[in-house]
């Protein structure tokens, strides 16, 4: 996967640019990325970004990060994963270091804090959007098993207090179930 210079300096300033303007945690990261990558860039589809963000909330670290890294390979390989991730994190680490300098005054401006509370309602629709829009391509592709799915963790989460770890092992395995008796029903099976 031989990429030019060009490429890979768009891959950096484009996480750099997305990691650098973006508050509220991964899932915004998420949405930012789709838009750019798959919407704007073209460089990726809408299924494989839904693929890498359900691998990149199922894998340990930051959704942000792990969003990154696997754009970064898909489009540029091993190099593109390297410059993606520095583009991610290179941002945020300059600004808790500058923060980290004056945190005791950071923390007493009320501006601030208001500023950040005034964020926490732009955040939730931003998550909102990246829910919807990433969503209905997973309803259509389903044929509802997906909603189901939902559903039913929802409750298992909300009502019954399961453990989402144990709720995420199980989508695994199903998943896995799955692939495996498509596979073996269209004659692709090993």
């Amino acid at each position: 996967m031989q990429k030019n210079l060009k490429f890979y300096v768009t891959l950096f300033l484009q996480t750099f640019k997305i990691s650098a303007f973006t508050f509220g945690g991964g899932y915004v990261i998420v949405s930012l990325m789709k838009k750019q990558f798959v919407d704007k860039l073209g460089w990726i589809s809408e299924k494989e970004m839904l693929d890498f963000t359900a691998i990149a909330q199922s894998s340990p670290g930051a959704i942000a990060v792990n969003a990154s890294i696997l754009v970064g390979y898909k489009t540029g390989g091993w190099p593109g994963a390297i410059i993606a991730i520095l583009g991610t994190i290179l941002p945020p680490l300059v600004l808790l270091t500058a923060i980290s300098y004056v945190y005791t005054w950071f923390i007493t401006v009320d501006a601030i804090r208001y500023i950040l509370q005034g964020m926490q309602a732009g955040v939730a629709a931003v998550i909102c959007d990246v829910v919807c829009g990433l969503s209905s391509s997973v309803w259509k592709e389903s044929r509802g098993v997906a909603l189901i799915t939902a559903v039913l963790s929802f409750i298992l989460v909300a009502f019954l207090s399961v453990n989402v770890i144990l709720i995420v092992l199980v989508c695994i395995a199903a998943g896995i179930f799955i692939y495996g008796r498509e596979r073996k029903i269209h004659g692709t099976a090993p």
